[in-house]
């Protein structure tokens, strides 16, 4: 028998903005501009149809990732962990049973991330399930930080990380996780298309005509 389908309202998004952002010469990645708005504003407005409520999970520059109008959750560690911290975060937090986390960096994902997510999860009776794309010879890669996690889940990611663990696929594999494969024609092929670099972040600008996301506040 299958575990009940999560709907909207069990599921809390979490944008991740909580990295160095070395390639971006130490740059807060989440508040370059794209169209002349932070990059995680971009993110925010996809996800927010998608689930209940949305927050940011942010390591510094707390006061302008507060002007996007969200909660904005802090690691609270010296060091930065990578998006596995921010699982912790995000799960530490949450008053849905689910969390759907997604990447500051890459603002074309998919509208209906958490409905298949949550369907693949539902059908598979596992407590997470992760994007995946599909490579050139057939198999998938894992996309690790479009991950959908039960908040039951939260006690093994503390316990991953004060192991040294940091790959978030890596302690989703000894979860149970099951890939959901996004590809063409389905879906756009720049949905999991993520800007490293200033470069990259200009070349994205040129080349997606993107609707406004709607003012702060």
């Amino acid at each position: 028998m299958h575990p009940p389908l999560p709907e909207r309202h069990d599921i809390t998004g979490l944008v991740l903005a909580g990295g160095r952002g070395t390639r971006m010469g130490g740059q807060d990645k989440g508040l370059q501009p794209l169209h002349g708005r932070p990059l995680a504003q971009w993110a925010l407005q996809r996800l927010r149809p998608q689930v209940r409520g949305v927050a940011l999970n942010a390591n510094r520059n707390a006061v302008a990732y507060a002007r996007l109008g969200v909660p904005v959750w802090s690691d609270g560690r010296a060091d930065f962990q990578g998006p596995l911290a921010g699982f912790a975060t995000g799960l530490a937090h949450i008053e849905t049973p689910w969390l759907l986390t997604v990447p500051c960096d890459t603002p074309l994902f998919p509208p209906d991330l958490a409905a298949r997510l949550a369907r693949a999860a539902q059908q598979a009776g596992t407590p997470v399930a992760m994007a995946a794309t599909r490579l050139a010879d057939g198999s998938l890669q894992p996309q690790p930080v479009f991950c959908l996690m039960h908040r039951a889940l939260a006690a093994s990611v503390q316990e991953s990380l004060a192991s040294g663990e940091r790959r978030a696929y890596r302690w989703a594999e000894r979860q149970g996780c099951t890939l959901v494969p996004f590809e063409p024609p389905h879906d756009d092929p720049l949905a999991f298309h993520n800007v490293n670099t200033l470069a990259e972040l200009q070349a994205l600008q040129a080349l997606q005509a993107l609707a406004p996301p709607p003012a702060c506040g």
